[in-house]
């Protein structure tokens, strides 16, 4: 961990508020509504750890008794489900909810670490709501980049930094950390990743597979054949067919017009599980329908059989019941050997939902 400082209120005597060297401490978020959940999770790889909680279901404070780089890497490897975000507490102070925190933080990052001429550094600021300092996250975003430009000729960035000056502001406290973007598991502030909505979209759920093409680092477009379940209107399908890919759509539902006449769309109105499809044809399968988690895992299964081996599915599953774990066990046993897990997780873009990405083990 760097050290840090932190400032007396109603003073400006500086005391130290340094992380012991035996652990470190994070700010995680969760969707709404999941930090329980997420807080299990990290439970189980360290049985040791403390929460404070910042906002109610979304937003917390832990402490774990490993170092940072321990810790970033237990988390990478064991990666929670329920987790979108986190940013190290390399700095924590009590706020003067004035512009002596700003100074305050200039200082420390004067002192404590070192950014190289060119070096690309996105700032990255939440403050919260109740929060009544006198200072927007712009402003404390200003002044950061100030010092970047004008002490080190960094060059601050939004998109493809080298590194993240993350800064969290409470209603008391003012939170600061160094980090490297994927140790933040999200290179956007708190995971809350942001697309452009343009007038050509059928539906925000598009939002949804482009957020899992990112967060799992695939690339649509080095696919060929797609199979879209309970596709209806076409918020996936659109994206698919963007990428170039060619789609067979499957909803007893209408599509969106603009989609119908789409050249490389083949339009199945009818219920999956009437449907009958070449062997090994698609190497990857969308679904994203609305249904029981049990019901969308049978039609899936009954089509495995078009999906080539080693093809690629991303899969919404509904968190009807509130009950995660078990949801996703039950999954995993219905689909038996044939799919293997690569990763579960609650994208930003998710409500009561989770998304899967899955593989066809390769026939033997």
């Amino acid at each position: 961990m760097v050290s840090g400082t932190a400032l007396d209120q109603g003073t400006s005597r500086m005391t130290s508020t340094t992380t012991p060297s035996t652990g470190s401490r994070f700010i995680g978020t969760s969707n709404h509504g999941y930090c329980q959940h997420a807080q299990e999770e990290l439970k189980r790889l360290f049985p040791e750890i403390r929460y404070t909680l910042l906002i109610p279901t979304e937003v917390f404070l832990f402490e774990v008794p490993v170092s940072a780089q321990e810790a970033v890497e237990l988390i990478k490897q064991k990666e929670p489900m329920f987790l979108r975000h986190i940013q190290p507490v390399d700095f924590a102070w009590e706020g003067s909810r004035s512009d002596t925190d700003l100074d305050n933080l200039v200082q420390w990052l004067q002192q404590n670490v070192n950014f190289s001429a060119g070096e690309k550094i996105a700032v990255q600021v939440r403050k919260e709501e109740r929060s009544q300092a006198a200072y927007t996250p712009f402003s404390v975003k200003q002044a950061i980049d100030g010092l970047l430009t004008s002490v080190y000729g960094a060059e601050p960035v939004v998109k493809e930094a080298e590194r993240i000056i993350s800064v969290y502001v409470t209603a008391t406290k003012f939170y600061a950390g160094i980090s490297r973007p994927k140790d933040n598991l999200s290179d956007w502030a708190g995971g809350a990743i942001r697309f452009h909505k343009n007038e050509e979209q059928i539906s925000r759920a598009q939002f949804k597979l482009l957020e899992a093409e990112q967060r799992f680092e695939l690339d649509f477009s080095s696919y060929h054949l797609a199979l879209d379940i309970g596709a209806a209107p076409g918020g996936w399908t659109s994206l698919l067919l963007e990428r170039g890919l060619r789609v067979t759509a499957i909803d007893p539902a209408n599509m969106h017009p603009t989609l119908i006449q789409h050249p490389r769309l083949t339009f199945l109105k009818k219920n999956a599980g009437d449907v009958k499809l070449k062997k090994d044809e698609f190497d990857l399968l969308v679904c994203d329908m609305s249904w029981d988690p049990k019901q969308m895992a049978r039609l899936v299964s009954d089509l495995l059989y078009a999906v080539k081996s080693g093809g690629t599915l991303i899969i919404t599953v509904k968190l009807m019941h509130k009950k995660p774990f078990q949801t996703v066990r039950e999954l995993l046993h219905m689909f038996g050997s044939e799919l293997l897990l690569v990763k579960a997780k609650q994208l930003f873009h998710n409500r009561e939902e989770l998304t899967l990405y899955m593989l066809k083990q390769t026939d033997l």
